[in-house]
């Protein structure tokens, strides 16, 4: 290898690439670039995975300097999917700013709604106003996501190896649970259903039992799903000892989720620091002995199966306290305000529509003011941490007093979990990289904004 040898993670400048020989496989073989390498006598290439690979969920570029089959470095360079959300959010009153996160990591988007809606309720100091059924639906709304976010990983990650099966499989499950969303907050995915206070909407009449009979269907495709992964010796070959990540790595490296728990830590926010009512159900924490790309898979489908077991606790609990408020009482806060879906499909009853617009001028001027302008927020600021698919998802909230954010900023672990791919791809192959990359699952929507 020359010095002038362009690498993974230096700058290419035109002194470096004088002479060197560039390579593209849009439509063409990996075989023919390595041939012509060969005749060339260089053994040592920079190729480019992206800045798009299906593995992700998203547009990423992944930076390698291969020997061979055999990979000396390998960088995760992002930005290309970069929206702006956190910026825009500042121009957006507190509950609009909903609409903003849940498109973030759009393969789990529930849980960006909690966590932003809870360091809301932090900075008006009203966390436990907040009534136990609407706990009780954001935790159902939670885990439903869970299992879906943890299935499309799995199966996607499987499609990048030839599984089109699991594939298939994967999106049966989802269509399910993306149904089940649907009938409660009216929309598939972006629902911006969590509101500062509570939920827009209490649960569809009949939802629990609706969601009872889809569960089983649910259960049985993971355990298909399983049954063709962890007992095939093809999938158990390409997973057992690949893109391995040390604990003393993950730990420098500040990852969390399944990967951590892979490694034999039970580090789990919902039992470390239970909030939405998380310390009223029984579940487990799964864990394995090795951080590998097999294990990963295996606390995943672990942990689908303690979702289920959470699920039907919570159906009980929705069971037992139907009738009850979902929003919290204060009417400054509260928005929608008393809001129910009517005989027309809209989103107002007449009775309220009534009351405001003939009944009551300082109703009027209140339901204005709060759609409009928003509610104040009492200056400060919160860190609010949550336990997402993908490990510790956390929002940091600065408040001027206004009824916008001063400042709004998401810890994705997405991005922390992508920096751990030099460490499981390095020294291995070319195909084995993509099997470390499907086992941090990084969803681009998030770790961009």
């Amino acid at each position: 290898m020359t010095n002038s040898m362009p690498r993974a993670t230096r700058a290419a400048t035109e002194e470096s690439m004088a002479g060197a020989k560039m390579y593209e496989a849009v439509g063409g073989d990996w075989g023919d670039i390595a041939k012509d390498a060969e005749e060339l006598g260089e053994e040592h290439i920079v190729v480019n995975l992206g800045p798009v690979h299906p593995s992700t969920h998203g547009v990423l570029r992944v930076q390698c300097e291969l020997d061979g089959e055999r990979v000396n470095e390998v960088r995760a360079a992002t930005g290309f999917l970069h929206t702006g959300i956190e910026k825009n959010m500042e121009f957006r009153t507190w509950t609009q700013g909903v609409t903003f996160c849940t498109r973030m990591d759009y393969v789990a988007p529930i849980f960006q709604e909690v966590a932003y809606c809870q360091a809301v309720e932090k900075l008006l100091g009203i966390e436990d106003q907040i009534p136990e059924r609407a706990q009780a639906i954001r935790v159902l709304l939670m885990e439903l996501t869970r299992i879906s976010s943890h299935i499309v990983g799995i199966g996607s990650g499987g499609n990048e190896l030839g599984a089109t099966t699991m594939l298939t499989l994967t999106f049966r499950l989802r269509e399910d649970i993306l149904r089940i969303l649907e009938d409660i907050t009216g929309l598939r995915m972006n629902n911006a259903f969590i509101r500062p206070g509570g939920v827009a909407d209490d649960m569809p009449a009949g939802g629990t039992d609706y969601i009872r009979e889809l569960l089983p269907g649910v259960r049985n495709t993971i355990s298909e799903m399983q049954d063709l992964t962890l007992g095939n010796p093809i999938f158990k070959k390409r997973h057992i000892d690949v893109a391995v990540s040390p604990l003393s790595s993950l730990m420098a490296l500040g990852m969390t989720g399944p990967s951590i728990r892979a490694a034999g830590v039970p580090w789990d926010l919902r039992k470390t620091q239970p909030n939405s009512g998380y310390d009223l159900y029984e579940f487990d924490v799964p864990v394995a002995d090795k951080s590998d790309g097999f294990n990963r898979i295996k606390v995943k489908f672990e942990e689908c199966y303690e979702s289920i077991r959470i699920i039907y606790q919570v159906l009980d609990q929705l069971d037992k306290t139907e009738g009850q408020p979902y929003m919290v009482a204060d009417k400054k806060i509260a928005w929608p305000a008393q809001l129910s879906i009517a005989s027309d499909g809209q989103g107002s009853t007449p009775e309220h529509v009534e009351h405001i617009m003939t009944g009551s001028m300082e109703a009027l001027i209140h339901h204005f003011k709060l759609v409009t302008e928003g509610f104040r927020v009492p200056a400060g600021q919160v860190y609010q941490l949550i336990e997402h698919p993908k490990g510790t998802l956390g929002v940091h909230l600065v408040s001027s007093g206004g009824t916008r954010p001063y400042r709004a900023h998401f810890r994705d672990p997405g991005y922390n979990n992508l920096q751990s791919l030099a460490i499981m791809g390095e020294g291995g192959l070319l195909a084995d990289l993509i099997i470390a990359l499907a086992a941090v699952d990084p969803v681009m929507g998030g770790v961009d904004r």
